[in-house]
């Protein structure tokens, strides 16, 4: 176990937790808790244009449907600028910074002529080597000096070593000239105050790395671990975006989607254990490591989602998943369960999570022991009961009258009815389904019979008999 691992989550809080950033979290957790390190969240808040607490809490709302857990206190980046701008007028004062003057024409101009000569319009100010006494009396922003000549490498545990041409680097704004830090900076005091040793982030910050890296380096700080892991693309191999019908994390719990296995689907999204497709979140945590995680960008496929979400609908403990059913009624603004239904809903589990790959699936098989008399035959089912059907459920019913209500039993009743009006079963199953549950398509008649009881099996049998 290696207790000293710290991990964060840092979203931005302008829209709602995209499930590109669920999964970014979902490895920082992961990578923190299979070694009894911590997770941090940190809200980057310091977009106050943007920034809206109606997002903040999308993202929290979304990483507690996930059950990713967060130790200590959200932080807050906004809260933390004072800090920031300490770092920034330390690095002055180390020499790794300076203060410059350049107005936004000279900037401009200097590109133009950049442009115009086939230069890198990377910006090296003037400024940088100045001496102070010739420092104007006027607005200044402070920027780092960029390293002159040579290369960055980036040692990724992901992408390798990424080797980066200094002269890619440009002396980057710490703190504009309103005394306001900058997000870079920003995002580097946040980490080294935190704690975090190592960053897993999505590969488009992969070049924010080596220009972050001059701010550790000038502070003499220790550079945390990078892991740049690729990012999700949709179907047609294009980066993920609403377009692919992508949402936020908390709409996949509206759809009915379990959060267990949302994690185990996430969790193979660029990153794999063998050949393991399922696996539970103790089996997650133990088997999770940055060598597990792909270079190539994985694909979201709703149907291989669907698939481990019935996997793991069909392990899960009865009373969790019935919990886990009334959430999700909660999250998509449906009615809640009365006390009744919720009882009868957990009674019936056994039968109703072998095939049902979501939560509205399962409540639709369900939906025999969620309604009440008189039951109500959809199109379908209302065709099996025609006159016939109706006289045979009729006979019937005096048949399970004062009979001991066991599987057993009733199979031998129900089986040697058909068998004495020389009919298979299955042409008196559907009149069945049609009077217990109202649907062609249910769970077994003899396990709606044991969910229902005795008294409410005759009740509805009665109430079909008699049209």
């Amino acid at each position: 176990m290696c207790s000293d691992i710290v991990t964060r989550f840092a979203p931005s809080p302008t829209g709602f937790l995209h499930i590109g950033g669920a999964r970014t979290a979902l490895f920082n957790w992961l990578y923190a808790r299979g070694r009894g390190g911590k997770f941090l969240l940190r809200i980057e808040d310091t977009d106050r244009v943007r920034y809206t607490p109606e997002a903040t809490e999308a993202i929290l709302q979304g990483l507690d449907w996930l059950g990713l857990d967060h130790d200590g206190d959200v932080v807050s980046q906004h809260d933390q600028a004072p800090r920031h701008v300490e770092v920034a007028h330390q690095l002055l004062e180390k020499g790794a910074a300076f203060k410059c003057f350049a107005t936004q024409e000279e900037i401009e101009s200097f590109r133009e002529e950049a442009r115009a000569a086939g230069r890198s319009t990377l910006y090296r100010s003037p400024w940088r080597d100045a001496d102070p006494s010739t420092h104007p009396d006027a607005p200044y922003v402070i920027r780092i000096k960029a390293p002159d000549g040579g290369e960055t490498v980036i040692r990724d545990a992901v992408q390798g070593d990424v080797t980066i041409d200094n002269a890619q680097l440009d002396d980057m704004i710490l703190l504009r000239s309103d005394g306001s830090p900058v997000y870079m900076l920003a995002v580097v005091v946040d980490d080294h105050d935190m704690g975090v040793t190592h960053v897993i982030r999505g590969d488009d910050h992969l070049n924010n790395a080596a220009r972050q890296m001059m701010i550790y380096h000038g502070m003499g700080w220790d550079v945390p671990v990078w892991s740049h892991i690729p990012l999700i693309h949709g179907p047609d191999g294009k980066k993920l975006s609403k377009r692919h019908g992508a949402l936020g994390a908390e709409e996949y719990q509206k759809m009915g989607y379990p959060a267990a296995g949302m994690r185990n689907y996430l969790a193979r999204l660029g990153w794999s254990h063998g050949d393991d497709e399922f696996f539970t979140d103790a089996q997650a945590r133990e088997w999770f490591d940055i060598d597990g995680i792909r270079r190539s960008p994985a694909q979201f496929d709703l149907k291989k989602l669907e698939n481990i979400c019935g996997q793991h609908i069909a392990i899960a403990d009865d009373a969790a998943l019935r919990q886990e059913t009334e959430d999700y009624l909660a999250a998509a603004g449906l009615p809640p369960l009365s006390a009744e239904q919720s009882s009868g809903l957990e009674r019936a589990m056994y039968c109703l999570k072998e095939r049902a790959k979501t939560l509205p699936e399962l409540l639709e098989k369900g939906h025999f022991v969620l309604t009440s008399r008189p039951i109500e035959p959809d199109e379908k089912s209302a065709k099996h009961l025609d006159p016939v059907s109706r006289g045979m459920l009729g006979e019937l019913t005096p048949q399970l009258q004062g009979v001991s209500w066991e599987r057993e039993t009733l199979e031998g009743v129900l089986n040697a009815f058909a068998e004495a009006r020389d009919v298979k079963f299955g042409k008196l199953a559907g009149p069945l389904r049609a009077a217990l549950a109202g649907r062609a398509v249910t769970p077994s008649v003899f396990d709606m019979m044991l969910v229902l009881g005795q008294d409410e099996t005759l009740a509805r049998l009665q109430d079909a008999a008699s049209g």
